[in-house]
C-alpha cells in the first residue's frame, strides 16, 4: 500500500544522515579528534541534560544544585577545556571556531539553556584570549582550565546593561571606572563601578571581564577589565532574571563595585602624560569576540530544526495508531498524517532551512579557523613596519585591496591562463589571504546570525504547529515548545537583528567582497554544470538579480531625487541583507553536498545508501534555493520599482492615452477593441478608476529579463519538493529518541 504522495523514480534516501554523512558535509572526516569531541558532548546533551529538562529543570529561575552539577559534566567531557590551548590545559590545537561550534550545535540540539551555560565561559575568556596581554591570557585560561583535583575558575561576560534595555546598544555604557589611589613610582588601583544586565553565568562566575567607559579624566575613553570575586569592594551576583527561556543557564543583574590593579585592564595600557592610554577600547575588543562567537549563536538555532524532523516524522506516522478503527496494515496506519502532502511539504522546508542554515553556520567557523592564524601573522608584519591597530592599520589594508582582488581574478580563471607566477605569489602573501578571508567573513558572520536565528525562529513554530496540540506541551518529544521559545532569545543574542542588518549593509558593499561573490557566482554555474538538481543555476540567477540590484541602488535615487543606498536608508539597505543572507545560506548547503557527492563515495563506510541520500539531500538543496531565489525577486522588485513614482493621468505618460472620440472611432472599425485598454480619458476629463496609466520602465528592461529568467529557473522547484516529500514517507527511524520526553 502506497502513500498519497509523488513516488520517487531513482533511489531514495533509507535512514536519516547520521555521523559518517554529517562528517564528510561539515569537513571533519579527517579530524579524528573533533569526532571523539562530538561523541563527548552528544552523551552530555542526551543524558544529563535531557533527564535534567525531562524532570522539570526549566521550570525555575533559579541556579539548582541539580543545574550546577552540570557544570561538572561540562568538565569531565571536554567541554570546558575544549577552549583551550595545550599549553593552558587544553587538547585541541589552532584555532577552535569550529569545536565550539559543534559543542553548540550538539548540547542545542537537545537544549539551548545548556549550551548557552557552556559558551559562556568560552565568551567571558574571548576578550582576554583575543586581545589579552600574555601574563593576561597564561593566567586566566589556567585557571580556567579543569584537572584533576582542580575546581576551575568560571567567568561571565559583562557587556549590557540595564540602560535603556538590556541588549539595544552595545556602544552605550553607564559602567564606569575611576582612579581610586595612584601612589607615585606604583600601579594605578581603579574603582570599577558596573550595573550588569542580564548576565550569563553570575550565578556562579569566579570573575567578569567587563565592559566601563572612563569617569576620569586621568583615564582616556572606554576599556574592559577583568574583576574577580575576591577583589575589595561588592561582588553583587544579583536576582535571578526572570527568563521564559533558557533555564538551564544562570543569568541576573550583577552589581559590581570594585577595586582592581590596572594591570587588569585587558590588553595593558601606556602612561602618557599623566593618563592611563588602555591599548584598546571596550569596541576594538567586543567586535574581535562577537565577530566570532555570533557564529556558534546561529548553530544553535539551526540544531533546533535539524532536531525536529525525526519526532516529526514519528509524530505523524504513529497518529492515528492505537484507534480500533485504524487497523494495522492500512494505510492510514502506517502513514498516519503522512498520508496527506500538507505535512510532508512543509517538513522538508523546515529540514531544508536546518541543513542550510547548519551549512552556513559551519561555513564560517571554519572560515575564522582559517583566518585566525592569518589575522595574527598579518598584525605582526604590519607591526614590523610601525603600524599598529586603528586607523593606521585600516588604511595601509585598503591600500592592498586591489591586490586582493587581483588574486581573485586569477583564481577564476582555469589554471593554465592564470599568471602562475604572481598567483602564487599573491597565494603566499598572508596579508593578501587575510583581506580575502576578512571580506568574506564579516558578511557571513552577521549573515549566519540574521539568518538562522531570525528565519529559523519562524521555521521553528513551524515545527511546533506540525505537532499539533502536543507540541506545546511540557511532554513534547524533542522538546520542540521549550526549543521554538528558545529561539526568540537567539535572535537578539550578542546584538539584535537590526544590529546584522546594520553590519551587512556596510561590509557586503565591500569591494573585495563583491569580486569574490562574482566567483561565487561562476562557481554555482559551474556546479549546476555538474548536478543540475541541486538548483545552483537557479541560485547564481538569483545572485546576479541581487548584484543588478545592489548596483542599481548605489547609483539612482528615488521619486524626490535623495540618494537610495545610504546608512540611514533602512528601507534600502535591510531589506537587501536579508536577501544576501538567503543567498549565501542556499549557496553553504549547494558546496556541502558537492563535497559529499566528491568525497563520499571513497569511503567505504558510505557506500551503502550514498546514491539515495545524496539524492534526497541534492533536493533539499534545490528546494531552498527555489525558496532563495523567489525571496530575492521580491525584495529586489520592491526596492527596483518601488522607490518610483506611478504615473498619473496628468503626466507626459498619459499622453497616448486614448480620447474617448478615438475609442469610439477604433470601435466602429474594430468591434470589441476598447475592452483591451483602460488607458483613457473621457471627454469631460474623467477615467477609469486608478493612479494612473499603468507603470512602463524601459529603462528597467534588464532588470524585467533577469527576472523573467529567474521565474523559468524554478521549473521543477516543486517536483523536487514531491519527490523529498515521498522520501518522508519511507525512511527508517529509529524506534524511539535517544533522550527522554
Amino acid at each position: 500500500m502506497q502513500p498519497l504522495t509523488h513516488a520517487p523514480t531513482t533511489e531514495t534516501l533509507k535512514t536519516l544522515p547520521g555521523d559518517d554523512i554529517r562528517q564528510v558535509l561539515w569537513r571533519m572526516e579527517d579530524r579524528y579528534d573533533l569526532a571523539m569531541l562530538v561523541q563527548s558532548v552528544r552523551a552530555v546533551a542526551r543524558g544529563p541534560v535531557a533527564r535534567l529538562v525531562a524532570g522539570g529543570g526549566r521550570l525555575t529561575h533559579d541556579w539548582t544544585p541539580e543545574k550546577n552539577a552540570l557544570l561538572a559534566e561540562f568538565d569531565a567531557a571536554g567541554i570546558t577545556a575544549a577552549y583551550m590551548d595545550p599549553d593552558c590545559g587544553g587538547y585541541l590545537e589552532g584555532p577552535k571556531n569550529f569545536a565550539l561550534a559543534l559543542i553548540a550545535f550538539e548540547l542545542a540540539w537537545v537544549d539551548a539553556g545548556a549550551a548557552t551555560g557552556s559558551l559562556a565561559g568560552c565568551l567571558a575568556l574571548a576578550p582576554i584570549h583575543e586581545k589579552g596581554t600574555p601574563e593576561q591570557k597564561a593566567h586566566y585560561m589556567e585557571l580556567a582550565a579543569p584537572g584533576p583535583g582542580k575546581t576551575p575558575w568560571r567567568g561571565a561576560f559583562a557587556l549590557t546593561e540595564p540602560i535603556p534595555f538590556v541588549g539595544v546598544e552595545t556602544g552605550m555604557l553607564s559602567g564606569r571606572v575611576r582612579i581610586a589611589e595612584w601612589n607615585e613610582g606604583e600601579e594605578p588601583i581603579l574603582e570599577v563601578t558596573k550595573r550588569g544586565r542580564f548576565i550569563t553565568n553570575m550565578g556562579f562566575a569566579n570573575f567578569v571581564t567587563a565592559a566601563v567607559d572612563s569617569g576620569d579624566e586621568r583615564i582616556q575613553g572606554s576599556l574592559m577589565v577583568i574583576l574577580e570575586e575576591g577583589d575589595p569592594g561588592t561582588f553583587d551576583r544579583g536576582a535571578p532574571t526572570k527568563k521564559l527561556v533558557h533555564q538551564l543557564s544562570s543569568t541576573s543583574d550583577p552589581v559590581l563595585n570594585l577595586r582592581v590593579p590596572a594591570h587588569r585592564i585587558i590588553g595593558g595600557y601606556q602612561i602618557k602624560d599623566g593618563k592611563i592610554m588602555p591599548t584598546y577600547n571596550h569596541g576594538e575588543i567586543i567586535e574581535a569576540v562577537f565577530r566570532r562567537t555570533r557564529v556558534t549563536v546561529g548553530v544553535m538555532t539551526s540544531a533546533k530544526l535539524l532536531s525536529a524532523v525525526e519526532p516529526l516524522i514519528r509524530y505523524h506516522r504513529d497518529r492515528f495508531r492505537g484507534s480500533g478503527a485504524v487497523p494495522p496494515g492500512s494505510p492510514r496506519y502506517e502513514f498516519g498524517l503522512q498520508m496527506k502532502e500538507d505535512v510532508t511539504h512543509r517538513l522538508i522546508d523546515i529540514w531544508a532551512a536546518g541543513e542550510a542554515g547548519a551549512s552556513l553556520g559551519f561555513a564560517a567557523a571554519r572560515l575564522f579557523d582559517d583566518l585566525d592564524p592569518l589575522e595574527r601573522e598579518r598584525d605582526r608584519l604590519l607591526a614590523e613596519q610601525g603600524i599598529r591597530g586603528g586607523m593606521a592599520a585600516l588604511k595601509a589594508l585598503k591600500r592592498r585591496n586591489v591586490e586582493a582582488i587581483e588574486f581573485l581574478d586569477q583564481e577564476a580563471k582555469l589554471p593554465t591562463l592564470r599568471d602562475q607566477e604572481r598567483y602564487e605569489a599573491l597565494k603566499n602573501d598572508p596579508i593578501v589571504q587575510s583581506i580575502v578571508l576578512d571580506a568574506a567573513a564579516n558578511v557571513l558572520c552577521p549573515a549566519t546570525k540574521l539568518w538562522n536565528t531570525g528565519y529559523g525562529a519562524q521555521v521553528m513554530r513551524e515545527a511546533v504547529s506540525l505537532m499539533g496540540g502536543y507540541g506545546i506541551t511540557e511532554d513534547c518529544p524533542g522538546f520542540l515548545g521549550q526549543k521554538w521559545m528558545d529561539a526568540q532569545l537567539e535572535a537578539t543574542y550578542e546584538g539584535p537583528e537590526a544590529v546584522q542588518r546594520r553590519q551587512l549593509s556596510v561590509t557586503m558593499t565591500n569591494e573585495v567582497f563583491l569580486a569574490q561573490y562574482r566567483t561565487w557566482i561562476h562557481e554555482l554555474r559551474r556546479a549546476g554544470s555538474r548536478h543540475p538538481g541541486t538548483g545552483a543555476c537557479t541560485l547564481a540567477t538569483a545572485m546576479e538579480m541581487w548584484l543588478w540590484t545592489l548596483n542599481h541602488l548605489q547609483h539612482n535615487q528615488d521619486a524626490e531625487g535623495a540618494k537610495l543606498y545610504q546608512g540611514n536608508r533602512q528601507g534600502v539597505t535591510f531589506p537587501l541583507a536579508d536577501a544576501l543572507c538567503w543567498l549565501v545560506a542556499s549557496r553553504a548547503q549547494i558546496l556541502d553536498v558537492e563535497h559529499l557527492a566528491e568525497v563520499g563515495p571513497r569511503n567505504p563506510a558510505l557506500v551503502d545508501g550514498l546514491d539515495g541520500t545524496l539524492q534526497f539531500l541534492r533536493d533539499l538543496c534545490h528546494v531552498q534555493a527555489a525558496r532563495a531565489a523567489g525571496e530575492v525577486s521580491r525584495v529586489c522588485s520592491e526596492l527596483v520599482f518601488g522607490y518610483r513614482r506611478h504615473p498619473s493621468w496628468e503626466d507626459t505618460e498619459c499622453q497616448s492615452c486614448f480620447a474617448e472620440n478615438e475609442l469610439t472611432a477604433l470601435e466602429a472599425l474594430v468591434p470589441g477593441a476598447s475592452g483591451f485598454t483602460s488607458e483613457y480619458v473621457l471627454d469631460d476629463g474623467r477615467h477609469e478608476s486608478k493612479a494612473g496609466p499603468c507603470a512602463r520602465h524601459e529603462d528597467l528592461r534588464d532588470f524585467a529579463k533577469l527576472r523573467a529568467k529567474l521565474d523559468g529557473c524554478m521549473t521543477g522547484c516543486q517536483l523536487t519538493k514531491d519527490r523529498a516529500a515521498g522520501a518522508l514517507t519511507r525512511v527508517m527511524i529509529p524506534a524511539a529518541l535517544d533522550y527522554p520526553q
